[in-house]
């Protein structure tokens, strides 16, 4: 953690549609931040190759190595993500599968939140209780309230403008990134 009272959080977005509104909200989330907590995108999860411990045993692939050097440098770690299949993507996984590869485990010991949005009723909440099961595992630090499910998500944005217009769901999201500071005050960081 930095040694003075600001913050850095990154977020890790589990799509890769251009168009993706767990991507909007990541975009958003640098301007909802309360104020001493900065937040900034990582890089994309594309990059990575798909998991294989023949490539591994080789040499980590760059982008695996510099996303984890990232999320090893930051405060918290904000992960935002669709639901697929009742759980989540594929890519996701696979991220965190080669991530948790990586020496000096990134996520272990980091405060995480997790935001899923999705157009129907319950937000994705079957993908978040998988990805704490995964989070779990890899010994991450992850904030049980407030919980960010922006279900019914086509009433929510500016589609066009790929734009979060609710101005409940926008303060709700500053009240997890407050909850997430207050978190990683506490917890002391991997070293």
């Amino acid at each position: 953690m930095t040694q003075d009272t600001s913050l850095h959080f990154v977020t890790l977005v589990g799509s890769l549609r251009k168009a993706s509104l767990n991507a909007v909200v990541a975009r958003a989330l640098p301007q909802l931040a309360p104020k001493g907590v900065r937040i900034t995108p990582l890089g994309s999860i594309g990059d990575f190759p798909h998991y294989d411990q023949d490539v591994q045993e080789q040499a980590f692939p760059a982008p695996v190595l510099a996303m984890a050097e990232q999320i090893r440098a930051a405060d918290g770690v904000i992960i935002v993500t669709p639901e697929y299949n009742y759980s989540t993507p594929g890519v996701l996984k696979n991220a965190l599968d080669w991530l948790s590869r990586v020496a000096l485990q990134p996520l272990a010991g980091k405060p995480v939140v997790l935001q899923t949005v999705s157009p129907g009723a319950i937000g994705g909440a079957r993908a978040q209780y998988h990805l704490r099961q995964t989070l779990v595992f890899l010994d991450a630090w992850v904030l049980n309230k407030p919980e960010v499910m922006i279900g019914l998500a086509l009433e929510k944005f500016d589609i066009e403008k790929q734009e979060l217009t609710d101005q409940k769901t926008r303060a709700y999201l500053t009240r997890q990134i407050e909850a997430l500071a207050d978190l990683a005050r506490k917890v002391a960081p991997r070293v």
